[in-house]
């Protein structure tokens, strides 16, 4: 199974992102991720036997308890690799809770990607001659409560995803330490 751990996005920010994705529509090179596919990967696994699914399922539910719900924001588009001839065009993420959920993946997870974690959501690749469209300026934010595991099936059309499992942010390690300092997790 083609698996990979993902947030996908709220409608709203597929919207604006899709909206975003019309400057490619002159150009016949790019082939744009539909905008019900948008998501930022934390960590691709590649192909994993069905008997390693479950302990990968399990990886996601501890990490999902000790990381908290936080705010996303998309800022503006970008291209890899960033000099020469682009091969994908993206927006580019933040948000505190990124780093922390791929860095907990990876610390677990076999033989994981040695290119550092770069948070972005891949809104089209080249599939032949295209040009650079300018900069776009999006300043979207949204928050993330969950993220999943995914297995992509390969179709001629292009990947098809399946959530396998979703994992809600609670950040249980947080409100053990506020309430701990007699701080309360809601707040004074």
């Amino acid at each position: 199974m083609r698996l990979f751990y993902a947030v996908f996005l709220p409608p709203e920010v597929q919207k604006a992102l899709a909206e975003a994705q019309k400057r490619l529509d002159p150009f016949k090179g790019w082939k744009k991720t539909p905008p019900h596919q948008l998501h930022l990967t934390l960590l691709f696994l590649g192909e994993v036997p069905e008997e390693e699914v479950e302990g990968f399922l399990a990886l996601g539910r501890r990490l999902a308890r000790a990381v908290p719900p936080f705010t996303a924001r998309i800022r503006g588009t970008g291209y890899f690799p960033a000099e020469g001839s682009p091969r994908v065009w993206f927006a580019k993420a933040e948000g505190e809770g990124f780093l922390r959920l791929a860095e907990g993946l990876r610390a677990e997870a076999p033989d994981p990607d040695p290119k550092p974690f770069a948070p972005h959501i891949t809104l089209a690749r080249k599939k032949g001659p295209a040009p650079r469209v300018g900069p776009v300026v999006l300043g979207l934010e949204f928050p993330v409560e969950e993220f999943a595991l995914v297995q992509s099936v390969l179709r001629p059309k292009g990947p098809e995803y399946r959530i396998l499992e979703r994992f809600p942010l609670r950040g249980e390690h947080e409100r053990g330490k506020a309430q701990v300092s007699g701080k309360h997790p809601e707040g004074d």
